[in-house]
């Protein structure tokens, strides 16, 4: 009976778990580019069970063996086994503001950070007070060339991520290509970390950041923004599956208890 206790509040962490992320998920359905993070569970290893008190042992030429016949499987519980991002891309929104940039594909823009070079998605850009390409947070966007410095430039960013700029002042001057944006990828891209703020760093399982050289280098699309790849609908109904799958071992560990009372209050007492 105390087994199932431990295997009631077992599946109730992970229905917990579960519900943090779809909550999580649920409050940024509006963040730019964001990308949904998924719980997955898996069980704790079953359980034989035996007989007690059979007909003990049996004796053979190398030894003995129980003969006490198998019941049945046990489980005894799940665990949260994986918080992993799903990299799905979301849809885009136009916005007519030549600083906010798409990527359409996998990708990441690369930005610098106190704490080192960090990635993003999150293409909603602004110019700074001293005249380099920032994100909303303030860090540099970089190219491959380094920061991006665009103060009194008309600027336009192509597909292929190069940056042409024309001097405000002279609008007949030709334009010249100052770089092009740093746009890494990963991997194994599912096993990045989050960051906050939209940045992701990367780990020893989703190994370094490369350059994305090729065909399957991502689209950059001026005056665009990637919207949230949450499915409101998807996860409300999964948060209805966690409520009813965390009643359901609520009221197991209530029976429980309800039988380890009965066990404790009348068999004990009779014998």
């Amino acid at each position: 009976m105390v087994r199932a206790w431990y295997t009631g509040a077992s599946g109730m962490n992970a229905q917990q778990k579960r519900l943090d992320a779809i909550s999580n998920n649920l409050a940024n359905v509006d963040t730019t580019s964001y990308k949904r993070d998924i719980s997955v569970s898996k069980s704790f290893p079953e359980l034989l069970l035996r007989r007690m008190e059979d007909d003990g042992v049996y004796r053979h030429p190398f030894g003995s063996a129980d003969v006490a016949p198998i019941i049945g499987k046990v489980g005894l519980g799940v665990e949260l086994n994986e918080l992993f991002t799903d990299f799905q891309q979301g849809s885009y929104k136009p916005t007519g503001n030549n600083t906010d940039m798409s990527l359409e594909g996998k990708g990441f823009f690369a930005v610098e950070t106190p704490y080192g070079e960090r990635y993003t998605r999150n293409g909603n850009f602004t110019i700074g007070v001293e005249g380099y390409l920032l994100t909303k947070e303030g860090y540099p966007v970089l190219g491959e060339n380094g920061r991006l410095f665009l103060q009194d430039m008309n600027f336009t960013v192509n597909k292929n991520g190069e940056v042409w700029v024309q001097p405000i002042t002279d609008s007949d001057a030709d334009s010249i290509l100052l770089d092009r944006l740093r746009v890494c990828t990963f991997e194994n891209d599912r096993y990045i970390s989050k960051q906050g703020s939209s940045l992701y760093k990367d780990t020893p399982v989703s190994g370094p950041a490369v350059p994305f050289e090729g065909l399957g280098r991502p689209i950059v699309s001026q005056g665009f923004l990637e919207t949230s790849n949450v499915n409101v609908v998807n996860e409300m109904v999964q948060m209805i599956e966690v409520n009813r799958a965390y009643e359901a071992n609520q009221k197991t560990i209530q029976a429980e208890d309800t039988m380890m009372s009965k066990l404790w209050s009348e068999v004990v007492r009779t014998k």
